[in-house]
Formats: C-alpha cells, structure tokens, sequence
C-alpha cells in the first residue's frame, strides 16, 4: 500500500496540477488576472535562492506549484488505498491543499491569511484548489481500486456504519 502510493501519489498529484493549471490560464485570459508570484517567492524563500522583486521567475513558480502538488499527491494516494475514496475525501483534501499553501507562504512571509483577501481572489483561489484536489483524488481513487477495498472499506463491509461492536480486523486482514 505505501510503496504503491510512493509513485501511484505523484502520478495523481501531477494530473491534478495539469488540469487546475490548464483550468488557471483559462480563467487568467477570460478575466485578466495576472500570474501569481507567490509560489516562486514562497520557493525562494524557503531554498535562500535569491529573490528578484519585480521579475517573473516563472521557471521558480512552476517548480514550486507542480512540485507541492506533485508531493501532496502522496497523502491523496495514502487516503485512496485506506479505503478514504470518493467526493468526501477529495473535499477534505482540498483543505489539505489549501492549509499546505497557507502554512509555507504565512510562515515565510510572503502571503496573508486568506481572512485578508480580497473575496473574488479568494473564490479563484478555493475553486482552482478545489479541482486540483478532485482531480487528483479520481486519479488516486482509481489506482487504488486496482489493489482492491482498502482496510477501512473492508471493516465497513462488515456492517455499515460505526458500531461500537465492530471491533478491528484481524491482523493482516
């Protein structure tokens, strides 16, 4: 299961960042919103590579937003093979995405809590995160599937629901 998702995550990761990507310059050429260059800087900062003011290192923002998305594939690939698959996972892994951004640009200075934004920069932003995350949750959920139920949906299959009566399944089960 974890080897699986060491290779299986960054595949889905990636498909998940090409179509959030895709969907980002559509929306970028329909209302105007210029690049944004808080990945770069957040990458610069947290590598000491020295930071242009002014400049378009689009070289820099493309590593730092394929290679999160990329790394973060990994927990969404995890999930999958858990049994954590479908709608559900994919909305809470979208806040794992977005916490993720927010933790690395606040703590390195270079963004602000989404509280402070502008309301349409944050709808733009929730939204492209959101697909990221369901994207790359389908892509997970169906590399897992090829293993089969995971742990948590063969204890459900046992009775549906959570039963204070359905104990653990056996070891190795």
């Amino acid at each position: 299961m974890m080897k699986s998702s060491l290779w299986q995550g960054p595949a889905a990761g990636t498909a998940g960042v090409l179509v959030m990507t895709l969907g980002e310059k559509a929306e970028q050429r329909l209302t105007g919103r210029p690049d944004s260059l808080a990945p770069a800087r957040t990458l610069e900062r947290l590598t000491g590579m020295p930071e242009r003011p002014g400049s378009q290192p689009v070289l820099v923002n493309l590593a730092m937003h394929v290679g999160q998305g990329t790394v973060l594939g990994v927990l969404r690939s995890v999930m999958s093979h858990v049994g954590l698959r479908g709608a559900g996972p994919s909305a809470k892994f979208a806040v794992v995405r977005l916490t993720s951004d927010q933790i690395l640009e606040n703590a390195t200075g270079v963004g602000a809590p989404p509280s402070t934004w502008p309301r349409r920069e944050l709808v733009v932003d929730l939204l492209h995160k959101t697909v990221y995350a369901f994207v790359t949750g389908a892509v997970a959920d169906a590399l897992a599937a090829r293993s089969g139920p995971g742990p948590g949906q063969r204890h459900a299959a046992m009775r549906p629901g959570r039963h204070a009566d359905v104990g653990p399944l056996p070891e190795g089960g």
